[in-house]
């Protein structure tokens, strides 16, 4: 039997090792070798960690400090893993999912000239979010947090010389070190009072580091930390009012839409405030903040998918949206029901994306979903699996999504938290919402008239190539006249049934083992005499098997909802177009506010980036200007000419004026010591 801590290396270092192979020989490995060493790397560390997770499940943990970089005094500075069921989880999840987006993108970025960079970055990527799930200090949890966001960088930047790409990769670059700092903060308040970095030794200090209050202030410590530490999320899991960065990512190649967005780096967050749930119990203030801000980002997030025309942004708005489901079930503190729905997310909405993508190979390029229709005859298994995913995600009975969905709002239901109120209105309109922007995109793309075959009206497209100029010039978006669709071939549509199959089986499977049983044991801590929402709807709704559950739920108001926003998307794009646009000119108000998203970005644009350019200004007129260049570089200068001026009054280059100087020297050297005497 290989040992665990063997293992443990393995799982990130295989990832890193074919990200390694593809981005510094790619070139001698060509294509091939390229694909093979990352593919490989990444299935080695699934089943490193499949072997991890069985280990786990039969009473193995592992916390331990794998290399100590640094030690100052008292405090270390280590790399470690803690292997738990929550970090075998997330690593089962991030490893799967990566595995499958690797095939996938075997197909989609066929023709791209950065193929062999893009395998590496992905790797890359995988090696970064392994490393953060299974950190056991801080130290090592901030690597990785900070590694996903610079490796998200140049990914949604993949296509250089696009402006469009250059600015969405920088949006999400800056908008992240907003929330950033606000992690960097809380995680140096607990290292102040705790004078650790451990996981273990942190959450042993959590009663004495809830006794004290914030420094000149009457606040609880331990609520300003937890609220630092939850703005971090915000950033990496798009909360609003940061989540502005997300939708525009989809600038990104495919593939990595389908990996940021799913199992990984969006979800860093709500992985984190689980790992750290000890804290957060201790802070009602912290958990009310934590449910108000899903809450928010869970419905109106929801309204802005309804509006969109490009299939990626579809999905990316409803990531957002149930990402506000899974912060909204942490402020619950139903810290297993968010991870529950991470997991089963991960899933069906990396096949949403896949899908999308797939589309797009058929319809050659074009990503607006108002030039398609009619496309379900010749992408039969794209369309198949797109079902079973839009199915999963509107939480219908069976599915995998129903049962993490409809236990987040049950939980919610339970809570008696300030703001719970809101939240449940949230999380119950919120399933209207999502299954009528859901089938909206179902029925646009793949049922009623066919409007492909002609040149494309709206400029919504996925290129691939690096030379955007030469690209156009020889290849058009969108099909011409007489062209149709085609299924992709089988490395594109292979990993959307693989994806499939947990997105409808996942849910009833896990449902028992994360909710009903101690599944997580002490990797999540929930105070269930001041918290027992979460109890509560267990044991009226759960504990009688996912068979009861899913039948019990057919009575319930989310299915009726949720069976009346597909109604409301089938009457509406189906059956009677003219609604869609009556609305829109009744509504012009609103549609023109949801248009333009709510103005968060123009707000960031005077806010964030305005503050940053009045500072950047600031600081190069006061800090480069006036102290660097004016007072250290050039007042330096001026202060050696000046002496040099002064010195050079003494340097005539006579001969007996430095005679009579050294004369005079020898005087004052033989008067010191007489002059010492004299003053004894």
């Amino acid at each position: 039997m290989i040992a665990m801590k063997t293992l443990a290396l393995i799982v990130p270092l295989a990832p890193l090792a074919g990200a390694v192979l593809a981005g510094f020989f790619g070139k001698q490995i060509g294509r091939i070798g390229a694909h093979c060493a990352a593919i490989l790397g990444v299935l080695v560390s699934f089943i490193a960690s499949v072997l991890i997770f069985r280990d786990v499940l039969s009473g193995q943990t592992f916390n331990e400090t794998i290399y100590t970089w640094m030690t100052v005094g008292s405090l270390k500075l280590e790399v470690g893993f803690m292997l738990d069921n929550l970090t075998t989880t997330m690593m089962c999840v991030v490893t799967f999912v990566s595995l499958m987006v690797h095939v996938y993108t075997i197909g989609y970025m066929h023709d791209d000239p950065g193929y062999q960079r893009f395998f590496s970055y992905i790797s890359l990527f995988t090696f970064s979010m392994l490393m953060l799930v299974m950190a056991n200090n801080f130290l090592q949890l901030f690597f990785g947090w900070e590694a996903v966001g610079l490796v998200s960088y140049l990914l949604i930047g993949f296509w250089y010389t696009r402006p469009t790409a250059i600015y969405a990769n920088l949006k999400a670059f800056l908008v992240n070190r907003v929330g950033d700092f606000g992690f960097i903060l809380g995680i140096g308040l607990l290292l102040a009072h705790a004078g650790s970095l451990s996981y273990t030794e942190v959450f042993a200090k959590r009663e004495a580091l809830a006794a004290l209050t914030f420094p000149g202030t009457d606040w609880g410590l331990l609520t300003v930390s937890c609220i630092c530490l939850f703005i971090g999320a915000m950033g990496k899991s798009a909360q609003f009012p940061l989540h502005v960065w997300l939708p525009d990512s989809m600038e990104g190649p495919t593939p990595i839409s389908a990996l940021i967005h799913a199992a990984t780096m969006v979800t860093a967050g709500i992985f984190m405030v689980s790992r750290m749930s000890p804290l957060f119990e201790l802070s009602d203030t912290a958990l009310s903040f934590v449910m108000t801000i899903g809450a928010i980002t869970a419905l109106f997030m929801g309204f802005l998918g309804i509006i969109q025309n490009d299939i990626k942004r579809v999905v990316a708005y409803s990531t957002l949206s149930q990402l506000g489901y899974m912060t909204v079930a942490l402020g619950a503190s139903a810290y297993s029901v968010a991870i529950f729905h991470l997991m089963t997310h991960a899933f069906f909405k990396a096949l949403l994306f896949l899908a999308a993508g797939s589309v797009i190979i058929g319809m050659h390029h074009d990503q607006d979903i108002r030039n398609m229709g009619g496309v379900w005859k010749y992408m039969k298994i794209t369309w198949f699996t797109s079902l079973l995913g839009s199915l999963a995600l509107i939480g219908t009975p069976f599915f995998a999504g129903f049962y993490s969905k409809d236990s987040i709002i049950g939980a919610v239901l339970e809570s008696h938290l300030p703001g719970a109120g809101f939240a449940q209105f949230a999380v119950v309109a919120g399933v209207f919402v999502t299954a009528f922007y859901s089938f909206r995109m179902f029925f646009l793309v793949f049922h009623g008239q066919e409007r492909f075959g002609k040149r494309a009206e709206h400029a919504e497209h996925d290129h691939h190539d690096v030379d955007e100029e030469a690209h156009d010039a020889d290849h058009h978006h969108g099909l011409a006249a007489g062209e149709k669709p085609h299924e992709s071939p089988w490395v594109v549509w292979l990993p959307l049934v693989l994806l499939a199959i947990p997105s409808v089986v996942i849910g009833a499977i896990a449902l028992e083992p994360m909710l009903v049983s101690d599944y997580f044991k002490d990797a999540i801590v929930v105070d269930a005499v001041r918290h027992p929402g979460l109890a509560e709807f267990v044991e009226h709704h759960v504990e009688h098997g996912w068979l009861t559950m899913a039948l019990h739920a057919l009575l319930t108001l989310p299915f009726w909802l949720a069976a009346a926003g597909v109604a409301a998307a089938w009457y509406c794009y189906l059956v009677n177009p003219k609604v869609p646009q009556w609305f829109a000119q009744k509504f012009a108000v609103l549609y023109t506010v949801l248009d333009h998203k709510y103005y968060m970005d123009r707000f960031n644009e005077i806010v964030f980036a305005g503050g940053a350019r009045l500072l950047g200004r600031g600081l190069w007129k006061g800090g480069d200007q006036t102290l660097i260049d004016g007072l250290l570089v050039n007042g330096s200068a001026r202060l050696v000419g000046w002496f040099a001026s002064v010195a050079r009054f003494v340097q005539t280059g006579y001969l007996y004026h430095y005679a009579f100087a050294m004369i005079i020297g020898v005087v004052l050297l033989l008067a010191y010591p007489v002059y010492i005497y004299w003053l004894r």
